[in-house]
């Protein structure tokens, strides 16, 4: 499916020139077809043709050197001869047959590292076509494969995959963990290039990290402040909440909402990331005071009474904020939770399951 711009304030016209050259450029059929179908726009009957041609054409010349290689040369040559045959199928957008030709390659392949490749290929496949069963598959077969021995490298780019695929489904703390596992090591470049790497580790750990483990792997990551000062949006997005100079922060996440708008692994996940990233800030605040003006809270944030006075109570009355509104007083009182006391009530808790069920289980028996 394709990404609507409609909410990013990207000129449509021009990203739907812009998308349907490439894809006439790489002679990519089906794309071309599914594309046409998804923003309602008329097949252009001689340019088909040429793409089918050209397609054609082509998988004839690589069908050819696969039975050339079968006949004349060894496994490995039969295997890389497959392999551009996969490429190709993947290239012009016909998913089916390059998942058949994938499966086709890894009976012929031996090695664990050429598996893992083609794994990974599949895994790619799933990203490009949002095919979740695909890339489940193969991450996990990928899994297994590594603790057969995978290398160095081949371990590092499955943290990648493993990270982007649990960003794409909300998962920022899995995510994260990956993400700042690879951040000196990256590698995976047919994935996406080092600042987009960069870009989705922050906005993964700025909501999944807590504030110690934040400081520590991205305020004071020497890799990832490398790079920081290519990236000013997100050098004011991490200094802004750490130091808590709020309306930068507030700032600062309206860009970021931008881009999780327009990218195609967040978007789905725009308004609950914004969302929870208020909380996080609204939160950091809190902590600091017993008690403080809802003033002096709107004008930290840099937004209005009204606004802050609405926020706040959406919020704690959904408990996402332990405080309570003093309207008339115009006052914020935070409620510290008390740990060890919530902690004592949720092993009660527990154990009163624990024995409920152990009777359930004594009278099955008895019976």
């Amino acid at each position: 499916a394709v990404v609507s711009t409609q909410s990013t304030g990207v000129d449509q016209a021009e990203v739907k020139r812009q998308l349907l050259d490439k894809i006439k450029a790489g002679f990519m059929t089906q794309l071309y077809r599914d594309v046409s179908a998804d923003l309602n726009m008329p097949l252009n009957n001689s340019v088909l043709e040429e793409m089918e041609a050209r397609n054609k054409e082509e998988l004839e010349k690589l069908t050819e050197a696969i039975a050339n290689a079968e006949k004349n040369e060894g496994e490995s040559e039969v295997r890389e001869a497959m392999v551009k045959k996969c490429e190709y199928l993947t290239s012009i957008g016909r998913k089916e047959d390059a998942l058949k030709m994938l499966k086709e390659t890894l009976e012929k392949t031996n090695t664990t590292g050429h598996k893992l490749d083609l794994h990974f290929h599949l895994i790619r496949l799933g990203f490009f076509f949002s095919d979740n069963k695909t890339i489940t598959a193969n991450l996990d077969k990928a899994k297994e494969l590594i603790e057969l021995g995978g290398d160095w490298d081949r371990r590092n780019r499955l943290k990648v995959y493993t990270g982007l695929y649990a960003m794409s489904v909300r998962n920022f703390k899995e995510a994260a963990d990956n993400f700042l596992d690879t951040v000196s090591t990256f590698t995976s470049y047919e994935l996406m290039d080092y600042h987009t790497f960069i870009k989705y580790t922050i906005m993964s750990a700025m909501l999944a990290l807590e504030r110690k483990d934040l400081t520590k792997k991205v305020v004071e990551g020497a890799d990832i402040n490398e790079v920081l000062h290519e990236l000013p949006l997100f050098k004011s997005y991490i200094s802004s909440l750490y130091n808590a100079q709020y309306a930068e922060f507030f700032v600062a996440l309206g860009s970021i909402e931008g881009i999780f708008k327009g990218d195609r692994y967040l978007a789905a996940h725009t308004h609950y990331y914004i969302r929870e990233m208020r909380i996080r800030s609204y939160g950091q605040l809190l902590e600091s005071y017993s008690s403080l003006t809802v003033t002096y809270m709107a004008t930290s944030f840099g937004v209005s009474e009204r606004f802050i006075d609405r926020e706040l109570s959406r919020f704690i009355s959904a408990g996402a904020l332990n405080a309570k509104i003093d309207k008339v007083g115009g006052i914020i009182q935070t409620n510290r939770p008390d740990k060890k006391n919530w902690q004592y009530q949720s092993v009660i808790k527990q154990g009163d399951l624990l024995l409920n069920r152990i009777q359930k289980l004594s009278r099955v028996i008895t019976i």
